[in-house]
């Protein structure tokens, strides 16, 4: 079953150009290597539309799973294997993983 991790993050105050080289370069690859999950993609958000935002960074990763529980039970089991940096504000870190309920679309192609 297919199913989707979101991270919601923030820097540690002062540490943002740290937060977004460790995130990028090696926090993202060490999930991956170490859960065995499939991919992964950070987003940060550009707009609002108005509503009031919890954190502004945004961690997407792909997983094939028999159930929910077993993705946050692979990411809890292989933290000790992932050193944090301390330029990760863990504090206010948010995660919820979404089940797939019907198959992917993808846009068609112009018939023209």
């Amino acid at each position: 079953m297919k199913h989707l991790c979101v991270v919601l993050t923030e820097p540690t105050q002062g540490k943002a150009a740290e937060f977004d080289s460790y995130y990028e370069n090696v926090h993202l690859d060490e999930v991956l290597a170490t859960t065995g999950w499939e991919s992964a993609q950070r987003f940060v958000l550009t707009d609002q539309n108005g509503q009031k935002y919890p954190l502004p960074y945004l961690a997407l990763y792909e997983i094939e799973a028999p159930a929910p529980s077993v993705v946050i039970r692979k990411m809890n089991d292989t933290r000790a294997k992932r050193p944090q940096s301390e330029s990760l504000n863990r504090r206010p870190a948010a995660v919820w993983v979404f089940s797939a309920t019907g198959p992917k679309h993808r846009r068609k192609a112009d018939p023209g």
